[in-house]
C-alpha cells in the first residue's frame, strides 16, 4: 500500500520527536517520487560565534533529510538504514530565515544509496550542496 505525501511527511515528522532533528527544529515538508525536501530556521539555536549558519548544524540538516528519503524509498520493514559518509561544501553565509535541504537520489541500490542534498535559503540562493551514502542491511 502506497502512502499518501502527508501521512509520509507526518510519519518522518513524528519520527524526529526527542532527537537531534527537533532540536534543531528540522521539519520534512515536501515529498516526491525521487525527493525529500526539509526546512530548519535559522537563528541563535543553529549559529556559530559571529552570527551566522553553523556548517555542523547544515550538515546535521543534509544528514537528516537524505537518511529519511533513504527511510522512504527502502524497505524498512526488513532493513535499517545507517549514513556512511557526507561531504559539505559550503558556498554562502545565512543570518536568518530559513534553509531548505532537497535530497535527491544518485544512486539508489539494493545496500548503498547516494544522494545529492541542495541546501539553499528562502531566496533559492545555493547555500551548501551535500552528498550523503548511506547503507541498509538486514534487520536482525
Amino acid at each position: 500500500m502506497q502512502l499518501s505525501k502527508e501521512e509520509v511527511l507526518k510519519q518522518a515528522n513524528l519520527a524526529c520527536k526527542n532527537t537531534l532533528m527537533e532540536t534543531l527544529n528540522i521539519e520534512m515538508i515536501d515529498y516526491g517520487e525521487d525527493f525529500l525536501v526539509a526546512r530548519m530556521p535559522v537563528n541563535s539555536r543553529v549559529h556559530q560565534p559571529d552570527g551566522v549558519l553553523h556548517g555542523g548544524a547544515t550538515a546535521a540538516l543534509a544528514e537528516s533529510v537524505g537518511s529519511f528519503a533513504t527511510h522512504v524509498f527502502v524497505d524498512t520493514k526488513n532493513l535499517f538504514v545507517r549514513g556512511l559518509e557526507i561531504t559539505a561544501n559550503h558556498l554562502k553565509s545565512v543570518k536568518e530565515g530559513f534553509v531548505y535541504a532537497k535530497a535527491t537520489f544518485i544512486h539508489k541500490g539494493r545496500t548503498t544509496q547516494l544522494l545529492d542534498i541542495r541546501v539553499t535559503d528562502e531566496a533559492d540562493n545555493l547555500i551548501s550542496v551535500c552528498k550523503l551514502s548511506t547503507i541498509s542491511l538486514p534487520k536482525k
